[in-house]
């Protein structure tokens, strides 16, 4: 992360510094189209009232004149019609000139220096110290004629605005780029934090504690890991729940099988104690079988690869079928069942949906007490279904009812070992209706009963 953290850095650098190439040459290009004219303009005239006011004035002393003129920031450079040049003010630091120009400017014509400098960057362009970058005009005094040629004094005019310029320039700097490290650091801090938080989850430390308070993206994101962070943690706990239930309940059939299958091995045993070792037998046989199809019902359900196959039929008809193939179940332990199954059809998966009812129907039927009731019922309201099935069997605890869909969960550990279940079958109901886009919701009193309420969208 550390080279996060310099990469942030350099590129905030470099595009202050593009930032600040652009805006020189932007100024540059400005200078040379707008204020380079104006500064020739301006200066020409400067140099014309100079002028003006010697050839006025034939009396004053030229020399002692242009040396006041120089003194409030000009140069300049006084060329007679022998050549002899005289300067004041600030010395150039480039003295060349042609002849051809100087003759030129005694001849009665302007020197635009300013303006015909040539265009390279801002700096030589403004601040060049050169003879050639002044404006030659034509001077005649006590009957002499003269090349005049001006320029104003830039580091006289400037010199205290060039070191105001250049502190706030490189204070401006050097504050900007503690500000960015700054900057960088508090943005990229999260970013660290949010690796060393990956790393942890990939050693299987969920524990995880992250800054969320950030009302940023990078606050939304710590939030969000950490609730990712908690989820992995709960799956993972699922995870060892399963391995562990299904370990048990693949093992305790085995174990019974194996224990009567060497019973049945004996001479001692009797017709009768076969017959009953047996019956054992296939019953666990039953059960594993059972356990086997509702994994690899709930494994397509979780994978959900087009497991749907929605097409219109009749629920109440569908249940009905259902009573008549346990009416044997429910007559065999007295249960009074009644039912109010209207003709309603509804757009579903037929074949999951069956599975639902048998698997309320079932539980309905086993945890209730002998001689109980069931009563179930179909509505249409709106655009929904609702099926409700009511029994007077053991019910549930609080507690259990809040945990009743979580797979190989069984809600009374006690009665388990009378009553027989894979733990399962409530995990697989839940998982189709919400397939289904419904709801379902569970009510229950312990030694009182439970009522499950479906609710499914008809179209």
């Amino acid at each position: 992360m550390k080279t996060l953290y310099v990469k942030f850095i350099v590129i905030t650098s470099g595009m202050m510094f593009f930032s600040f190439i652009l805006a020189f040459l932007i100024s540059n290009t400005y200078y040379q189209q707008k204020l380079k004219p104006y500064n020739d303009e301006k200066n020409t005239n400067v140099a014309l009232d100079i002028v003006t006011f010697a050839e006025n004035h034939e009396n004053i002393n030229l020399k002692e004149y242009l040396a006041s003129i120089a003194a409030v920031g000009y140069q300049i450079c006084l060329v007679d019609d022998q050549g002899t040049r005289t300067y004041f003010g600030e010395d150039f630091r480039d003295k060349s000139l042609s002849a051809a120009t100087i003759q030129t400017v005694l001849n009665g014509q302007i020197f635009h220096g300013i303006l015909h400098y040539p265009q390279e960057t801002f700096v030589t362009g403004f601040f060049a110290n050169e003879l050639k970058n002044t404006i030659g005009v034509p001077l005649r005094h006590n009957d002499k004629q003269f090349a005049l040629f001006v320029r104003p004094d830039i580091k006289f005019l400037f010199n205290e605005m060039h070191v105001l310029f250049g502190w706030i320039i490189l204070i401006a700097f050097v504050l900007t780029m503690v500000m960015v490290i700054i900057n960088t650091r508090y943005l990229v801090k999260p970013i660290s934090d949010l690796t060393i938080a990956t790393k942890s989850l990939e050693n299987g430390n969920f524990r995880v504690k992250l800054d969320s308070t950030r009302h940023d993206e990078l606050g939304e994101l710590s939030h969000s890991f950490m609730k990712m962070a908690r989820q992995l943690e709960q799956v993972e706990d699922m995870r060892k729940d399963f391995i562990s239930n299904i370990s048990h309940d693949i093992q305790s059939p085995l174990s019974n099988i194996k224990g009567y299958t060497n019973l049945l091995d004996k001479d001692s045993a009797t017709k009768e104690e076969r017959s009953q070792y047996v019956g054992i037998i296939n019953g666990e046989i039953r059960r594993l079988s059972t356990l086997t199809k509702q994994l690899l019902l709930l494994a397509s359900l979780d994978r959900n690869e087009d497991i749907l196959k929605k097409k219109r039929f009749n629920v109440g008809a569908q249940i009905k079928e259902l009573v008549r193939n346990h009416q044997w179940s429910i007559s065999e332990k007295g249960i009074m069942l009644s039912y109010s199954l209207p003709e309603i059809e509804m757009i579903g998966d037929p074949s999951l949906l069956n599975t639902v009812w048998d698997n309320l129907l079932s539980n309905a039927i086993k945890y209730n007490k002998p001689n109980g009731s069931i009563e179930i019922t179909l509505k249409e309201r709106s655009a929904s279904i609702y099926v409700a099935f009511v029994d007077t069997g053991i019910g549930m605890k609080e507690a259990d009812v809040e945990r009743v869909f979580e797979r190989f969960y069984r809600a009374d550990m006690a009665r388990t070992r009378t009553i027989e279940g894979t733990g399962l079958g409530l995990s697989i109901v839940k998982t189709i209706i919400d397939l289904h886009e419904g709801h379902i919701h569970v009510r229950s009193k312990e030694n009182e009963g439970t009522t499950i309420i479906v609710e499914l969208p008809i179209g």
